[in-house]
């Protein structure tokens, strides 16, 4: 018998059979390190992931349940549209069921393309442009007028029209098209400059040693030898004494091929070549004394043309109501709001309506502080997933699944209510909301909560607790036993042995701010968002004052690089092995002589299918080990060197720590990763699969390795991003072993256990953007909580029970 309802029947709507899928269900997910996870999903609900970090939790719902609907998602559409779409396999899963729709909302900073702005990511640009096309005075041209991504181009020639048999003819025609991109930086809003003073000396000649750039000795062919013996210039002749044509092409001359020593070589001028050696490279990856030369070498300046607005004059000139789309951009979001709100004109009125909407979800979102010519790559994580949030407040869709990645991240605590009222009124409208996340105020809101671990890596990814939240807090969890944690007050705080003295700071929002940031202890810079953080230290702080900043933006690499190539320890590992069985080190190298010919050390096969998901099989040969069989039978401390690669880093510390296998230069690099909290990362796990918060900790293992006396200030921004409650007190004894080594710590940090934690707090605000960028408290902790004058001093106060 039909369970559907017939009308007048008298049955419930409830005996339906539409209505018995209320659940998304997974069963044997094994994507990473999941162990056969099967969990059933309430929908129209906001459920919590929870679990120390690299428990699982990502995988479990980015890589199985987000990427599977995706994937369903694209094969409805035909093969030729498909083949303009991203691919990808299917999750390592037995059953997915009851899937819906699915938006990722992640973490992931937005590309670093200086091209890419807040107003080109979220479409409020393009508004703009036709905006200003259908009013703007003087009018100069259609939306392309005013983009700094499209150039003016002027054409005429003769082209060939085919009227038909023998009716070839060639006619005369011309094309032009109006771009509103400033010609002179080319859209980009700032010059670079290379100091030349840096590449080499020009009193000596070539054959001299004239270089001064690292790595370039005189008896390097590629490098010095190429411009010795190219024929271009005279290798005895002192440069300051080249010719107008010889310094042309000893800095610019375009690619060339020329003969050196019987050896057939490309030619080209010194400028390209650095920027293609060493500006095309993540500077966090280079080696210090590289990063160094860099930073002096290099300087970026604002375009003189066109004042960094990145727009054409013509696109400057053009007005309305006297504002151009350059000053628009470059208002607060919040006060651009308000001047579209005041403009009336019937033939655009829908476009004003859709740029209102989406100027009052910048503001709804806690973003109105920003501007829609921010550079995309400058805005941090947390900003990121909020900017991307904007286009999906307002959508009538339901029953979709909303999937977010930490929203909370960068959020002081003041602005995580209104991000958690966001993530309910999404769930209101009838969606499902899974959230990854580890703060407790943002736990405190789910509906269900699924937690992860117990520990991470391979001691992880089985589900140790679902349920409510009262649940969980009486669980026996990690998660459970924590979830209450606070932080105390120290009751002393160690004394200054100095400061940076910052004076007049302007950058950005900043108030001709004048502050003194103590040296020798554990600083904290806080404030809500958009108060001015970021530009009093990243922005304000000299040149020359010894700082090194550790934050979480990207590392440059392929999916070769992996944490034993990025921190170096790979070098004395491959030394190591060498050294045992008297063969060269570049035999254990899956990028060098020991790769694998068949997958070239990739360890697996990439297959291109066209609109099909690409897929990727394990190389037969190697078996996904990446290295010749003959390589393979070459053993350290019993091992071989895929099996070592395969370690986690807590096991590897304990290999290399003694016996056959101890290597005290590899352990020392092991160790630096166990102790910012990434033991759980194996050794060969490409970056690529990095979170943010894991990237800022491998970058600042790296940076433990140098010595206090060259870079004594070290600068951490946000360092509690992705850190399970368990780990913030092993990241508090960590910035106390970096403070009692000898360096001043100074952490840009909302986390109320760090700011509990601190020797010294400068608190910025009252606001976000105008309302901000003034120093509203300076001192200790317990004097914040006495005074509560702030709202830092207001939640810092309540989370340590002083309310």
């Amino acid at each position: 018998m039909s369970s559907t309802k017939r009308a007048g029947d008298g049955r419930s709507p409830a005996s339906h059979a539409a209505d018995s899928h209320e659940c998304i269900r997974v069963h044997g997910a094994r994507e990473n390190n999941l162990k056969d996870v099967s969990i059933e999903i309430p929908k129209r609900r906001l459920t919590v992931f929870t679990g120390v970090s690299g428990s699982g939790k990502s995988s479990l719902v980015f890589n199985t349940i987000a990427a599977e609907s995706q994937r369903l998602i694209n094969e409805t559409y035909s093969s030729f549209v498909q083949g303009f779409m991203p691919t990808a396999a299917r999750p390592e899963v037995d059953v997915l069921d009851g899937l819906t729709t699915a938006i990722s909302v992640d973490q992931q900073r937005m590309g670093g393309d200086p091209r890419s702005t807040v107003g080109t990511a979220t479409d409020a640009n393009a508004m703009l442009r036709i905006l200003f096309s259908r009013l703007g005075e003087p009018h100069i041209g259609p939306p392309g007028a005013y983009s700094f991504n499209t150039a003016s181009v002027r054409a005429s020639g003769g082209i060939t029209v085919d009227r038909g048999t023998d009716r070839t003819k060639t006619v005369k025609a011309t094309f032009h098209r109006v771009g509103g991109m400033c010609t002179h930086c080319e859209g980009r809003g700032t010059v670079s400059d290379i100091d030349l003073t840096q590449l080499y000396d020009d009193s000596k000649s070539i054959a001299e040693g004239a270089f001064t750039i690292p790595g370039w000795k005189s008896d390097n062919v590629w490098t010095v030898g190429i411009y010795a013996e190219s024929g271009f210039l005279d290798p005895h002749k002192p440069i300051r004494g080249y010719t107008q044509q010889e310094m042309q092409d000893f800095l610019h001359r375009e690619p060339t091929k020329v003969k050196v020593n019987g050896v057939n070589l490309t030619y080209e001028g010194l400028i390209p070549k650095i920027q293609k050696s060493f500006l095309s490279k993540d500077k966090e990856a280079m080696q210090p004394h590289i990063r160094a030369f860099v930073e002096r070498a290099v300087t970026f300046a604002t375009c003189p043309e066109c004042d960094g607005s990145r727009l054409s004059e013509g696109a400057r000139s053009s007005k309305i109501r006297k504002i151009s789309i350059a000053d628009a951009c470059a208002m607060e979001i919040r006060d651009l709001a308000e001047w579209v709100r005041g403009l009336s004109e019937p033939s655009v009125q829908p476009l004003l309506a859709a740029l209102q909407r989406t100027l009052d979800s910048f503001v709804e979102i806690g973003l109105g502080y920003l501007a829609l010519d921010r550079s995309a790559g400058s805005l941090s994580g947390g900003e990121a997933q909020r900017v991307k949030m904007i286009r999906h407040l307002g959508s009538s869709l339901t029953d979709v699944t909303y999937v977010f990645d930490e929203p909370t991240i960068g959020l002081h605590p003041h602005d995580i209510q209104r991000m958690n009222d966001l993530l309910l009124r999404l769930r209101d409208k009838g969606n499902t909301v899974l959230v990854v996340e580890h703060k407790p105020e943002a736990i405190a809101i789910a509906d269900h909560v699924v937690d992860l671990g117990p520990g991470a890596g391979t001691a992880g990814g089985t589900v140790c607790f679902e349920g409510t939240v009262e649940g969980l807090r009486a669980s026996d969890t990690v998660t459970g036993r924590h979830l209450d944690d606070r932080a105390a007050l120290k009751e002393v705080v160690r004394a200054h042995t100095g400061a940076l003295k910052i004076r007049g700071a302007t950058a950005n929002n900043l108030r001709d701010v004048a502050v003194d940031v103590p040296l020798g202890v554990l600083c904290v810079v806080t404030g809500v968002a958009g108060s001015g953080k970021s530009s009093l230290i990243h922005g304000s702080i000299p040149a020359d004052a010894g700082v090194v900043a550790v934050d979480q933006t990207p590392i440059k690499g392929s999916r070769r690089s992996n944490p034993a190539t990025y921190t170096g320890l790979l070098e004395p590992i491959r030394k190591a092995f060498a050294k045992a069985n008297g063969v060269k080190p570049a035999l254990f190298s899956a990028n060098s002589e020991g790769a694998c010919p068949t997958c070239n050390g990739a360890g697996v096969l990439y297959t291109d299918l066209g609109m099909m998901a690409g897929v990727a099989t394990p190389c037969e040969d190697c078996e996904g080990k990446r290295f010749q069989p003959s390589v393979l039978e070459y053993r350290f401390g019993g091992r071989d060197i895929s099996e070592v690669l395969a370690m986690s880093v807590s096991e590897a510390e304990e290999f290399f720590a003694a016996g056959e296998a101890r290597t005290p230069a590899a352990h020392r690099v092991l160790t630096r990763l166990t102790d910012v909290g990434l033991g759980y990362l194996t050794l060969g796990q490409p970056l690529t699969t990095l979170s943010g918060g894991e990237r800022q900790r491998l970058k600042l293992a790296t940076h433990m390795a140098d010595k206090a006396g060259d870079k004594p200030v070290l600068v951490l921004d946000e360092p509690t991003t992705g850190l399970h409650l368990a780990d913030v007190e092993q990241l508090l004894g960590l910035l106390d072993r970096l403070v009692d080594s000898g360096r001043s710590v100074i952490v840009i940090e909302h986390h109320q256990a760090v700011m509990a934690h601190a020797d010294w707090i400068i608190d910025l605000g009252p606001g976000a953007g105008h309302d901000g960028g003034k120093v509203v408290f300076e001192g200790t902790p317990q004097e914040l909580v006495t005074s509560r004058s702030t709202l830092t001093g207001e939640h810092l106060a309540a989370y340590v029970g002083r309310a």
